[in-house]
């Protein structure tokens, strides 16, 4: 899959640089709502990247902040162009955490830690299944949209995404009572750890013991523009949450780095897994 650009991040990019132009316009939120005749709130939801945006009201938010640059004003409605577009996970919304997909789709590092299951982009469509099955969040007639939608995010491991996963020894022992999903992902982990350069898989192993991210998971997104910057995403059963304050990335930043240090080394994970194989 090529990585083509981000409706979900150009969304966001759109919304700080409009925040952006209305701050150095000396502009009030409610000013703009007067001057421009808006329902109250939506220039709130421009700027929270929450509204897709119409070319004509680009245009009148561009010569009410005074921008007379056209160069500057095709790339606003470019990045407008963008936010519009529908990317692949738009049809397994239902399923899955469209949001997240989006922000997903344009990252160039992607690190993870989940306390009880495989990560996303680690999973097989066996371990899919059966996860999706587990939660009892989707019906028997979604699995098919999990597995699928499961598999497109993996097209992501052929780009140049580098992608760092600390899988909890827990999550693996789970799999016991399903020995043929058990060998399949097991065997995908040790392929991924032997064949993927941009991959770095890390086993956090019970002999830890008690660790600096007990009972919870997290993702942290990072990009390659600086425009865009790093999210911290947080799965919960019913939606997600996004943390984008410096203070929470880099928080989440020092818990990654304990982790890393509690784990086993990668080439120490790929021996565990290995030896776990022989054992399924």
């Amino acid at each position: 899959m090529s990585k083509r650009p981000s409706p979900t991040v150009r969304r966001r990019r759109l919304a700080r640089e409009l925040r952006r132009l209305r701050e150095a316009a000396e502009l009030s939120t409610t000013q703009v709502t007067r001057e421009l005749g808006w329902a109250a709130g939506r220039i709130n939801h421009l700027e929270n990247g929450r509204h897709r945006t119409d070319p004509s009201a680009l245009r009148d938010l561009m010569r009410l902040y005074r921008i007379e640059d056209t160069k500057k004003v095709d790339a606003v409605l470019a990045l407008g162009r963008q936010a519009r577009e529908k990317g692949w996970w738009h049809s397994y919304s239902s399923v899955l955490d469209a949001d997240y997909l989006g922000f997903e789709a344009e990252a160039s590092t992607v690190s993870v830690y989940q306390p009880a299951v495989i990560p996303g982009l680690f999973q097989t469509a066996g371990y899919a299944a059966l996860s999706a099955r587990a939660s009892g969040a989707v019906t028997e007639g979604d699995i098919d949209q999990v597995i699928t939608a499961r598999l497109e995010r993996k097209k992501l491991l052929r780009d140049d995404l580098n992608l760092l996963a600390i899988v909890d020894e827990s999550a693996l022992l789970r799999l016991s009572h399903s020995p043929e999903v058990a060998k399949e992902q097991i065997s995908h982990l040790i392929d991924l750890s032997e064949g993927v350069n941009r991959v770095t898989l890390q086993v956090l192993p019970l002999s830890a013991g008690l660790h600096a991210s007990m009972g919870s998971g997290f993702v942290i997104l990072d990009y390659a523009d600086e425009s865009d910057p790093s999210l911290v995403y947080l799965e919960g059963r019913t939606g997600g949450t996004f943390l984008e304050k410096k203070e929470e990335v880099d928080d989440y930043r020092q818990v990654l780095t304990s982790l890393m240090r509690s784990a086993l080394s990668e080439n120490e994970s790929l021996k565990a897994l290995k030896n776990l194989m022989k054992e399924v």
